[in-house]
């Protein structure tokens, strides 16, 4: 199969989709390999690594993806991406297409076959979206105290207090991979934690874990009015695979809050967790909105590259080799894990979550495969 991957060109975005190491185990397969000049810049990999892993370097986007069969990305194709699909084009990428009508609908006017990082599931683990989710749960929290500083607009707290003055208390709502890794740093710094969710089972785990160094509590309206008036940095962690996040903290939660509070939304690619959120970028990562700074960025792992892109690769390789080497039918039909991964498939919509989001028709896999 011919396989490409292009330079990323959302804002700040410096992942890049295959390593000159990915390169080697796709070429050992059988598979042409072309990748964008300085496509991995970003993350220190030159043109000539990728060549002397066996890649062809190609000078643009528009001729990857017309010499190409399959499209290994980062992040969701930008709108002046979108003219250079052609049907048929298999796409395997972060999409997060449950919050993005306009790209829902032009993949599938293109028939592409777009397999989304974040579906993948085995049993009931994403192991595509967790090396990510583990990333971006620590940066929530060091951005989120860096944003505490005054000159940032926030409260002028430091987390971690110093001895004599209380130490700064954060809230971190959801209790999975983001929640858990917000907890490490959180805790390491030394703040005052407390983690909400839904799931007992979740709020065990996570005493276990670190015992009386957090405080968990039932993600109920009033412990979330709660939070919001005691913290001052709040989290949200929250995911449902494939759907939109659920609007935890409203407009109205802001009155509640202390000026200068700040809010890190690592829900955004789904929509985001709080009603006041609307995604940012690296360029320019905050907003104030009633005296609360708000941190929503879309592309937080994007900032620390080439961490990103090695724990990326390391989970997305495996199921990209099953996908060039038997074609996305025959993958799909072998492993109920990248079956779950595809979202869009000759333009019909293939992910129940992304259907009812917009009220699309959905087609099981089975039936489109049958």
């Amino acid at each position: 199969m011919k396989i490409g991957t292009v330079k990323e060109i959302k804002t700040h975005e410096y992942r890049v989709g295959l390593t000159p190491d990915c390169v080697k185990s796709y070429v050992s397969h059988g598979h042409e390999i072309y990748v964008e000049k300085n496509a991995g810049e970003g993350t220190g990999f030159s043109d000539s690594d990728y060549e002397k892993s066996g890649a062809v370097i190609l000078n643009s986007a528009a001729e990857i993806f017309d010499k190409c069969e399959m499209i290994i990305k980062v992040k969701e194709p930008q709108p002046s991406e979108y003219s250079y699909f052609k049907k048929n084009h298999i796409l395997y990428t972060y999409l997060h297409l449950a919050a993005d009508e306009k790209l829902t609908r032009e993949l599938l006017d293109k028939k592409i076959c777009a397999i989304a990082y974040e579906t993948i599931m085995e049993g009931r683990s994403l192991p595509c979206l967790t090396p990510m989710s583990e990333i971006a749960g620590r940066l929530a929290v060091q951005e989120g105290a860096k944003y505490l500083e005054k000159t940032f607009g926030g409260r002028g707290v430091l987390l971690g207090g110093v001895p004599g003055v209380a130490r700064g208390k954060v809230a971190i709502l959801g209790a999975g991979v983001v929640g858990t890794n917000a907890c490490k740093i959180a805790t390491g710094m030394g703040a005052e934690v407390t983690v909400l969710d839904v799931s007992s089972a979740r709020l065990a785990y996570l005493d276990d874990v670190f015992g009386s160094r957090i405080t968990g509590l039932y993600s109920t309206e009033s412990n979330i009015e709660r939070i919001c008036r005691e913290s001052d940095l709040i989290i949200g962690a929250v995911l449902i695979p494939g759907a939109k996040a659920p609007k935890l903290i409203k407009k109205s939660h802001l009155a509640l809050m202390k000026k200068g509070t700040v809010l890190v939304d690592v829900a955004v690619d789904q929509g985001g967790c709080f009603e006041t959120t609307r995604p940012t970028t690296h360029d320019n990562p905050t907003y104030i909105e009633e005296g609360i700074v708000h941190y929503c960025v879309a592309n937080m792992p994007g900032a620390v590259a080439l961490t990103s892109t090695y724990a990326l690769t390391s989970t997305t390789l495996r199921y990209g080799l099953q996908i060039a080497d038997k074609g996305a039918i025959l993958a799909c039909r072998e492993n109920t894990a990248i079956a779950k991964g595809l979202n869009l498939y000759d333009g019909k919509c293939t992910y129940p979550d992304v259907a009812s989001a917009f009220g699309l028709e959905y087609y099981s896999v089975d039936k489109i495969f049958s």
